[in-house]
C-alpha cells in the first residue's frame, strides 16, 4: 500500500510454453510465471524492473543497469523513480560527485529484491505443479504457493541459529529474537526434508495448551528444554481454563491455556513476572 492510502495490484500471469522434439515427438511443457505489481493503470515492478535494481546494485550505475537489462537510459530513469514512488522509503538514490558518486540501492530496495524474487520462486512451484499435475489438487496450489491459515496461537517468525545431529533425533535451535531461542526435536528425515540449516528462516509452531506458566523468580529446574521469560499481559477465564497472554519482550507475545483446577485467579495478574516452558517435542517447525 500507498503512504498516501492508495493501493497497488498484483498481477500473476501463467504462460504455458509447449515445444516438440524434431525426433521423438516428445512434448514438453513449462509454464512460466509472470508476476508484476501495477496501480493507477501504471507497471510499477516487474521482473525486468528488478532485474534492473538487481544491475544497479551489483555496478553502481544506472546506465550499466539499464545495458544489462535491456532499458534505454531514460526508461530505466523513469522506472526507478517508479520503484520509488511504490515504497515509503526510496530503493533506489544517486550520489553526485565525489568518490561516492553512483547509483545505490538502499535496504529498502534489496528487501524489495528478496520479496520479489521469493514470490516468483512460491509462483514457481504453482506453475510446475500445474505442469505436472493440472489444476485437479487446487486446494495443494494454494498451500504450497501462498499462505496458511493456523489454529495455533503461537506461531513465531524465526532462523535457524543451530542445527545439532544426535544418534536418533536432531536438536534444532531457533532465533525468534535478538534475547529470545527456542529448540526443537526433530527426526533427520524432517530436518532434510524441510531444508533447515542454519541461516534459513522458518516458523515456529506451539499449541498454548503445551505451555506451562510458573511464577518463580529463578529459572524453573525443570528437564523442559524451552524456558522463556515474560510479563503477563492479560488473561481470560472462562468455566474450565485461563488464557493467558505473556510479553516476551521484543513486541511478541505467548499465549498459555492452564486448566482452573491447576492455578488460582491471583497467579496471573498483569504485570506478573512469569516463565512460560515447553517440552522440544510440543514445537513444530513449518519452512518454505
Amino acid at each position: 500500500m500507498f503512504t498516501d492510502g492508495r493501493f497497488c495490484t498484483i498481477l500473476v500471469y501463467f504462460t504455458i510454453n509447449i515445444s516438440q522434439s524434431k525426433f521423438d515427438h516428445m512434448i514438453s511443457r513449462k509454464i512460466d510465471t509472470f508476476l508484476a505489481l501495477r496501480a493507477d493503470k501504471r507497471l510499477l515492478i516487474s521482473r525486468e524492473r528488478i532485474t534492473l535494481l538487481e544491475a544497479v546494485m551489483q555496478h553502481g550505475s544506472i546506465t550499466r543497469g539499464a545495458e544489462i537489462a535491456g532499458f534505454s537510459y531514460k526508461t530505466a530513469w523513469n522506472a526507478v523513480h517508479d520503484i520509488n514512488d511504490l515504497l515509503p522509503y526510496p530503493a533506489f538514490i544517486i550520489h553526485s560527485g565525489g568518490i561516492q558518486s553512483g547509483a545505490e540501492i538502499t535496504e529498502e530496495g534489496r528487501r524489495l529484491i528478496a520479496i520479489f524474487r521469493h514470490l516468483e520462486k512460491k509462483l514457481g512451484r504453482i506453475s510446475d505443479m500445474i505442469a505436472e499435475k493440472g489444476l485437479k489438487n487446487d486446494r495443494d496450489l494454494l498451500f504450497w504457493g501462498m499462505a496458511m491459515r493456523l489454529s495455533t496461537r503461537n506461531a513465531f517468525r524465526c532462523t535457524v541459529k543451530n542445527v545439532l545431529s544426535a544418534p536418533i533425533n536432531v536438536l534444532v535451535q531457533l532465533q525468534i529474537s535478538p534475547e529470545c531461542e527456542i529448540a526443537a526435536v526433530l527426526t533427520s528425515t524432517s530436518v532434510q526434508e524441510l531444508g533447515l540449516v542454519v541461516g534459513c528462516p522458518a516458523v515456529v509452531l506451539v499449541n498454548a495448551s503445551s505451555v506451562i506458566l510458573t511464577t518463580t523468580e529463578e529459572p524453573p529446574r525443570i528437564s523442559a528444554w524451552n524456558k522463556i521469560p515474560g510479563t503477563v499481559l492479560t488473561y481470560i477465564k472462562d468455566e474450565t481454563n485461563f488464557e493467558v497472554i505473556v510479553d516476551i519482550g521484543d513486541g511478541m507475545t505467548i499465549t498459555s491455556i492452564i486448566s482452573c483446577e491447576e492455578t488460582e485467579e491471583g497467579d496471573f495478574h498483569p504485570g506478573k513476572k512469569v516463565w512460560a516452558i515447553f517440552k522440544t517435542s510440543d514445537v513444530i517447525i513449518a519452512s518454505d
